[in-house]
């Protein structure tokens, strides 16, 4: 009997675990395409987010001279 309830807790554990793991590339997956689409939104041009400012870039430290 003992046996029988470790095999249904390690049953059970698996299942969770295979059930976080598709959760997981789910979500992947589903980040991957909204970065696809704002890619292709973005090279359509009908955007209005960016991911810079039209600010020059300073460099962090001067030149040593």
């Amino acid at each position: 009997m003992f046996e029988y309830e470790l095999h249904r807790l390690r049953s059970a554990d698996l299942i969770r675990e295979a059930q976080a793991y598709r959760l997981a590339r789910e979500a992947t997956s589903t980040r991957r395409a909204a970065r696809r689409a704002a890619g292709a939104r973005s090279a359509q041009g009908d955007t209005d987010e960016r991911a810079h400012s039209d600010r020059p870039r300073r460099h962090r430290f001067a030149r040593a001279v």
